[in-house]
């Protein structure tokens, strides 16, 4: 789907609304404006269910957000703003919600009339929230890698790859929007939103005042519980990400990896650095004629063929072994059931250094008896290391003491393959870990956006077979081994 799709089909069910509530409910006191409430009104109610469905997705795009805004604002005259968003980051998971369930009751009082003005205001406020968002991710395209988003003249040509956050989050993982194409979205709402706040009072009030508060009070909690539902208590009931029970990982990756080889340079996009003119040749005719541009003048840019498939999380998977080797391979030819449990975060901190003795050999070469060199014990040298201990929370390791090692322990005993993936910390902290967690099974690591895309749990749990992923779990639901042995291991 598009988004001019779900325009399309948006505002036909903003007509069929409108026409109801002018000939049935003969509320209308003006039809376009009307109509206005109920198209933005749906629009909000769709952006906030998919977003609803996986409130992790969201606090995971607003932790992006923070990070890239605390560097901003870090070497700016305004960095006293610095601190507050990894404060903000700290309680991610509740404004996440916060904003899914505001946006959905904002929806909800827009298409009913619930509160005029403070909800004509509210619309305002939040559009203007999501615009800014949008047109940051948009902008810093325009941003060179070595430049402050603030520095407006080191500002040059668009530049895709530039850009700080590549996707708002707007839909979720449901209908992923260029940054462009969210911004251009959230300014032509900014249309409607300021007719509200001019016209509130021509705005249709469907129902009674009581029965109005009532809805609001049905749709905040149903929604506020839906949203714990999907992280809290289990993963989300609707999975809109790549990875997701009956994909095969291994075949996807490799059909993904085939398209964009065969991905071909068309053209040239050609600016000039001193006057910002752009010019754009066919591949062949730059290659002829690239003497002329020279990279010190010109800023150039490939044009290149959209890939035969697109593009998922799964073209980025990729892992690395205990030894710092590239894994992918490895993992991606093992066959049978094979249990992996992810761990994109191992919530624990640094504790007190302590101070270890070690003894080292010292040899020493000798003449042999045949006349070659030979290596001699010589002594011991005794020298002190730091060695880093690590505090992990209690109700984490109990997660892996109670769930994780009685299942995967069994699963070892009959001969299945497990493992599991974490970030990549220092070898050092995974081994500390899984001493302290007794998880005695292979440990891999892979970057941590990878692994909030593959499980929303922390940890998470999911089987495979070869490549496929037969099922996946949030730690609070699985079943464990002999119950999933009995169901899904045939």
């Amino acid at each position: 789907m598009t988004i001019f799709t779900l325009v399309l089909y948006v505002a036909i069910v903003a007509v069929l609304l409108t026409a109801l509530t002018q000939f049935v409910l003969k509320k209308v006191i003006s039809l376009p404006l009307s109509f206005l409430q109920h198209f933005c009104g749906a629009l909000f109610i769709f952006s906030g269910f998919v977003k609803a469905v996986d409130p992790l997705g969201t606090a995971y795009k607003m932790e992006q957000y923070f990070a890239k805004f605390e560097s901003i604002f870090a070497d700016t005259y305004a960095s006293f703003l610095a601190p507050l968003f990894p404060f903000l980051t700290k309680y991610v998971n509740g404004f996440s919600v916060f904003m899914i369930v505001f946006e959905i009751l904002l929806g909800v009082m827009l298409m009913i009339g619930a509160q005029r003005r403070f909800t004509a205001w509210a619309f305002l406020l939040l559009v203007l929230f999501f615009t800014v968002l949008t047109g940051f991710t948009y902008l810093t395209g325009y941003v060179p890698p070595d430049a402050n988003f603030f520095s407006f003249g080191k500002w040059g040509a668009f530049n895709e790859a530039n850009m700080q956050v590549t996707d708002c989050g707007c839909f979720g993982d449901f209908l992923k929007l260029k940054p462009k194409i969210s911004f251009l979205k959230d300014i032509c709402l900014l249309i409607p939103a300021f007719i509200f706040v001019l016209r509130f009072r021509k705005m249709h009030q469907l129902f009674g005042r009581g029965t109005r508060a009532i809805i609001n009070g049905l749709a905040t909690a149903g929604f506020l519980l839906y949203c714990f539902q999907n992280f809290i208590w289990d993963i989300p009931s609707i999975n809109f990400r790549p990875f997701k029970p009956g994909v095969d990982v291994v075949a996807r990756k490799k059909l993904e990896e085939d398209a964009l080889s065969k991905v071909t340079v068309t053209a040239y996009k050609i600016t000039d650095r001193k006057t910002g003119k752009t010019i754009e040749l066919p591949f062949e005719q730059y290659m002829k004629e690239y003497e002329k541009y020279p990279e010190e003048k010109f800023e150039l840019k490939q044009i290149k063929s959209e890939p035969t498939m697109e593009k998922t999380k799964i073209s980025d998977f990729s892992l690395t072994g205990p030894d710092g080797s590239d894994f992918t391979n490895f993992w991606m030819e093992i066959k049978g059931y094979h249990f992996m449990v992810v761990a994109y975060k191992l919530y624990g901190e640094a504790g007190p250094t302590s101070t270890e003795t070690v003894q080292d050999s010292v040899f020493k070469m000798q003449a042999g008896p045949k006349g070659d060199s030979i290596r001699v014990f010589e002594r011991l040298n005794s020298r002190e290391i730091s060695k880093s201990s690590y505090i992990y929370d209690e109700d984490y390791l109990n997660r892996w003491k109670t769930v994780i090692n009685p299942a995967l322990d069994a699963a070892k005993k009959d001969k299945v393959i497990t493992y599991g993936i974490t970030a990549p910390y220092d070898p050092a902290k995974i081994d500390d870990f899984k001493a302290k967690s007794g998880f005695d099974h292979l440990m891999i690591r892979a970057d941590d956006i990878l692994l909030k895309t593959i499980v929303r749990s922390n940890p998470g749990i999911l089987l495979f077979k070869d490549g496929k992923i037969i099922e996946d779990w949030h730690w609070k639901k699985f079943p464990g081994y002999a119950a999933v042995k009995a169901k899904y291991m045939k």
